[in-house]
């Protein structure tokens, strides 16, 4: 079900039946609230928001647009009718495919040129901008953004989502975490002294997204990433005022400045991990130069990437030669940081042990995670119940449970004051049938995977399933 931007996107959604359509939404904390009770549900459907209070008709937003697996898989090319964790090692085994070779094509024009509007201008405010949370500092145009940068020494392009607060009609800020690549171009910039221009789209091809929540390495932009999904290069227009690459067929995107010493408050904002846990605190702002968008636009508003970082985990592992993981998955109760679950199927003592640390601390599981659960091969990750049954019957807390201390975390961590931020500590749960007398421990008198999907097949309806 290959598609061509955002809005073929939505069409393809439609007929796999997983779009809600609402309208009549307040900006002024309903989106938020709706966001919310989508994305509490397995699989929760996309929301397009239309006829929002004080806009007119045709000025939409995106919710949850990534928050199932059909929808992953539709973004990135894969069967449709996959398995969580079959989704994960899919793309698992995709990321030892791709090839960062493909670089973006700049294009003379796109949709995003359909209305520019120069700096005198511009009113921000224009947009529909949610106040997303009762106790947000502002309003919040980018949650579901992505940032464009560059590096002001080597040149290389990096795509990022932080989030982005409205100060002003003309006026922004965006917070962006210590670590992070984007965090690291503007203080090169800021540090000798000189101004740094920054580009951010606003509404985009749900792929856009996906890569801003990638970590590429140093030195690789996302968009030669996205050039490998999509099998050739990713069309982008060049920012009249910044230069930067900006997706062709964005939604909405704006160019801006930052200047050395110019600094507001930004938030406090309700992040991932459902607490105001950063607070606030002066940040850098952004001078809009040049706001551009589509005829009625679609603002991509808040959105889970289900499964990202577990497939890239199970490549780390897989790398680090870990044998026998059948599948990794984070819960979205953690925001799909916090909780890692990894299944192996044992092969020598200490292996368990093994999985759970690398998985702790390779790159994509290493910032702000809290737990790690290895469990055995029988248990499906992505299974709460089983991974529960699994923590229940299978681990003994005297000697199944070790602490990683002093490991990297960030603002964001809410067990935290502010003045302790930075380390946090890990959980290593060993929920794995002891490997000394693993023959000799009790047989499960669960159903079989064999019956249970036969008996389903007859009375699954009967039963709700």
């Amino acid at each position: 079900m290959k598609y061509q931007g955002l809005r073929d996107w939505l069409k393809k959604v439609e007929q796999m039946d997983e779009m809600a359509h609402i309208s009549g939404v307040d900006w002024n904390l309903e989106v938020g609230a709706i966001y919310q009770l989508a994305s509490n549900r397995d699989n929760g459907p996309a929301v397009l928001l239309d006829d929002i209070k004080d806009y007119p008709s045709g000025h939409r937003i995106l919710l949850n647009a990534l928050g199932s697996i059909k929808r992953m898989a539709l973004t990135l090319d894969f069967p449709t009718d996959l398995t969580p964790t079959q989704f994960i090692r899919a793309w698992k085994d995709y990321q030892k495919k791709i090839q960062y070779n493909i670089p973006p094509e700049v294009v003379k024009s796109g949709p995003v040129f359909e209305n520019v509007v120069e700096e005198n201008q511009i009113n921000l405010y224009q947009l529909p901008a949610p106040w997303w949370h009762e106790h947000d500092g502002g309003r919040y145009l980018g949650v579901g953004s992505v940032t464009i940068t560059r590096d002001p020494d080597q040149g290389w392009v990096n795509l990022a989502t932080y989030r982005v607060m409205i100060h002003d009609e003309k006026t922004l800020s965006c917070y962006i975490a210590p670590g992070k690549h984007g965090r690291m171009h503007r203080d090169k910039a800021l540090s000798a002294g000189q101004s740094f221009k920054i580009a951010i789209s606003f509404g985009h091809d749900p792929l856009v997204f996906f890569a801003g929540g990638m970590d590429c390495p140093p030195g690789v932009s996302e968009y030669d990433f996205m050039g490998a999904i999509k099998k050739h290069p990713y069309e982008v227009v060049e920012g009249g005022f910044s230069g930067l690459p900006i997706p062709a067929d964005s939604e909405i995107a704006i160019e801006g400045e930052i200047l050395p010493g110019e600094q507001m408050k930004e938030g406090p904002f309700g992040e991932w991990t459902g607490y105001y846990a950063s607070g606030s605190r002066e940040e850098p702002i952004i001078r809009v130069k040049r706001l551009m968008y589509r005829n009625n636009p679609i603002l991509m508003g808040r959105s889970h990437k289900m499964a990202l970082r577990a497939g890239m985990i199970w490549d780390h592992l897989e790398k680090a030669g870990v044998p026998d993981v059948k599948g990794v998955w984070f819960h979205p109760a953690g925001g799909n940081k916090m909780i890692l679950i990894v299944s192996i199927k044992q092969r020598y003592p200490g292996h368990a042990k093994q999985a759970a640390l690398i998985a702790s601390q390779c790159r994509p599981g290493a910032y702000l995670g809290r737990y790690v659960i290895v469990v055995d091969e029988d248990i499906d990750p992505s299974n709460t119940n089983e991974v529960l049954w699994a923590v229940a019957t299978r681990s003994d807390p005297e000697v199944s449970i070790d602490i990683i201390r002093r490991c990297w975390s960030g603002p964001l961590d809410p067990i935290f004051p502010a003045d302790r931020k930075g380390h946090n500590s890990r959980a290593i749960i060993e929920a794995c049938k002891p490997f000394e007398w693993i023959d000799k421990f009790p047989v499960s008198c669960q159903t079989g995977k064999e019956l249970s999907d036969r008996v389903i097949a007859k009375w699954g309806k009967l039963l709700g399933i």
